[in-house]
């Protein structure tokens, strides 16, 4: 029967502790499910919420600029756009610059959702923000963009 090490030991509580990936994914976990909880009346998750906003206020971007700026793999970007497109909330067009790309667009059903879910997400963001025991949102979003 092989032994446990020293180290094998000591590592649990340590990760537990100190592992910045751990307590990131955990928490990224948590703001998630409240995010679509909120979102469920609105037939969205957080991530089609997030994806929405980033159409917001951008002219046609391509979708390779979506998929770096969502932090996203374009696959994954394609899956995640077709519930959206379905709905009518957001339309795939034809690059006319490049006929290979593709150009995304929020359409107005899909401002118009927006603007239903902004308040409920403005809300939500303060509560989770009002949790955070002595921190610093600000800060703690420059930190968080700095490791993007």
């Amino acid at each position: 029967m092989r032994q446990r090490s020293d180290i094998e030991l000591a590592e649990p509580p340590r990760l537990r502790g100190d592992c910045l990936c751990l307590h990131l994914q955990r928490a990224a976990r948590v703001v998630a499910r409240r995010f679509d909880e909120v979102f469920r009346p609105f037939d969205l998750t957080n991530g089609q919420f997030s994806l929405l906003m980033a159409l917001r206020y951008l002219e046609a971007p391509k979708m390779g600029y979506v998929a770096a700026l969502l932090a996203m793999d374009r696959t994954t970007l394609t899956a995640a756009l077709k519930p959206l497109e379905r709905r009518g909330l957001v339309k795939v067009t034809i690059d006319r610059a490049d006929k290979r790309g593709r150009c995304l667009m929020l359409t107005s059903a899909g401002h118009k959702l927006l603007e239903s879910a902004i308040p409920v997400w403005q809300r939500t963001h303060a509560e989770i923000e009002r949790r955070l025991p002595g921190a610093d949102p600000a800060h703690l979003r420059a930190d968080l963009r700095a490791l993007s």
